[in-house]
């Protein structure tokens, strides 16, 4: 079996060789290989230079590298990404520091056991890390988890999570258009009309960020989040 690790990439010189290390450390249960798939969403700081830096240090990684010429958003990169992976499974990490791969286990087990078709990993269920940062952001997500389950009929306690892990084949299927950071309420909303689909949630960590430290999604977002929220799942788009 094999695990497609897909890394959209803005602006993260500083960060992208610190994301790596961790994937390139974490043990795959069961021997699971890993394949790195690196997408560079015309950034326009060094983060190419240290991508390929890290590639040539590393030979013995499976990673493939792709940029786009113009920046599209953090969806597209993902697009790119999944459409690039070979894996019997995918799972999306981000190349800030706010999600570890040590948890790509984790999110592992349900597959392995055979009971998943997707699982997400959520930063608010479970005993695990968990940084303090903006009350703000978290009553934010708590209400658009809760507005897109209404919609999907699921669950789900973090729908915006980084942490979802698909079969290939599964995600490979689904037509996704959102190229910014609508993706997480289209992807949810699309994965729950497939029927006898069998989704599981898992407990993470998580280590936030500041926006000093470099996060980059804002209020805006937000607004857009509601009007995928109620586009792919109240009004049914495709």
């Amino acid at each position: 079996m094999k695990l497609s690790i897909v890394i959209p990439a803005y602006n993260e010189a500083r960060t992208i060789h610190l994301i790596l290390n961790k994937v390139k450390a974490v043990k795959l249960i069961h021997d699971i290989e890993k394949e790195l798939i690196i997408v560079n969403d015309c950034s326009t700081d060094n983060t190419e230079e240290s991508i390929l830096h890290y590639q040539q240090a590393n030979p013995e990684l499976s990673i493939s590298y792709y940029k786009h010429e113009i920046n599209k958003g953090k969806g597209a990169a993902i697009h790119t990404g999944i459409q690039q992976a070979t894996g019997d499974l995918v799972i999306i990490q981000d190349a800030d520091l706010e999600y570890d791969p040590e948890e790509f286990n984790t999110l592992l087990k349900p597959f392995v056991n055979g009971v998943a078709d997707v699982v997400y990993g959520s930063r608010f269920m479970g005993g695990k890390p968990h940084r303090i940062l903006f009350y703000w952001h978290s009553i934010g997500n708590q209400f658009l988890t809760r507005l897109s389950n209404m919609f999907t009929n699921l669950n789900l306690t973090d729908m915006e999570t980084c942490y979802k892990m698909t079969k290939r084949e599964i995600i490979q299927s689904i037509n996704l258009v959102e190229n910014r950071f609508g993706f997480e309420p289209e992807i949810t909303a699309k994965l729950a009309r497939i029927k006898g689909i069998r989704i599981y949630e898992v407990g993470i960590s998580y280590y936030g960020r500041t926006y000093e430290e470099g996060k980059k999604i804002g209020w805006k977002d937000g607004f857009r989040a509601i009007y995928c929220i109620l586009k792919y799942g109240l009004f049914g788009a495709r």
